[in-house]
């Protein structure tokens, strides 16, 4: 049984998703302050977190941004909030989906399960590939996990998939528009331009000079392309 953790100040309606997830197999913890929400998400085993971005104490982007220094387990933000420079900045720092306010309790569920079976695709596959090399750059597909000369990064789930997807394909040039269907599928907001957020964040992570990338780059009026030696 999965386990998720949900920092909501609203109690009804963290107790409207709990109820929905748990009629679907899932068990929930509830958490109301952004500091207690941090701490029990980095102490405990939990498989996926739904995160509110108003909190009192720490709010949902700081959680996030310190989750994602210790775990790639999926995370969902959820906020009344609709701007646009929120849900770039929600994924921009790792966040897997960032669902507004108001939203159909089957519509979080059906969200919660596309994420962890993708997740649970890529963390536990019972037959071992070889990992790839690129340059300084190691993907390991089976244990999900990605090295730099030598030093693990920590990629969560979307950033991982993206690499591993542009590195299965070197070579060729990819738009936004196919990526973003490649890798997200139906399951996440339509907005292309969470595939750049994405590339950036990764550039980060593998590249030495993210300004001047070297494995992924980008073909001005066309998209990105990898480039494995």
């Amino acid at each position: 049984m999965k386990h998720i953790l949900i920092v909501e100040d609203d109690i009804d309606i963290a107790e409207l998703e709990q109820d929905y997830l748990e009629a679907n197999g899932f068990t929930v913890v509830l958490c109301s302050d952004g500091d207690k929400g941090l701490e029990m998400a980095l102490r405990d085993p939990f498989d996926l977190i739904i995160l509110d971005i108003m909190l009192p104490g720490q709010d949902g982007f700081q959680i996030c941004k310190q989750v994602r220094k210790h775990k790639n387990i999926p995370i969902i933000m959820v906020s009344a909030r609709q701007e646009d420079i929120d849900k770039i900045r929600g994924l921009g720092l790792g966040a897997d989906d960032y669902i507004v306010k108001p939203f159909s309790p089957n519509e979080l569920v059906a969200r919660v399960k596309a994420h962890w079976s993708r997740y649970e695709q890529l963390t536990a596959k019972e037959t071992r590939q070889d990992v790839m090399h690129c340059g300084d750059l190691e993907i390991d597909e089976d244990s999900h996990r990605v090295y730099v000369r030598g030093r693990e990064v920590v990629l969560p789930n979307k950033e991982f998939e993206l690499l591993l997807f542009l590195a299965k394909n070197p070579g060729i040039v990819f738009s936004k528009e196919t990526l973003f269907d490649r890798v997200w599928d139906a399951d996440a907001i339509g907005e292309t331009a969470t595939v750049s957020v994405h590339v950036n964040r990764i550039r980060e992570k593998i590249e030495e000079n993210s300004s001047k990338p070297r494995y992924i780059e980008t073909v001005w009026g066309a998209g990105y392309r990898f480039n494995k030696n």
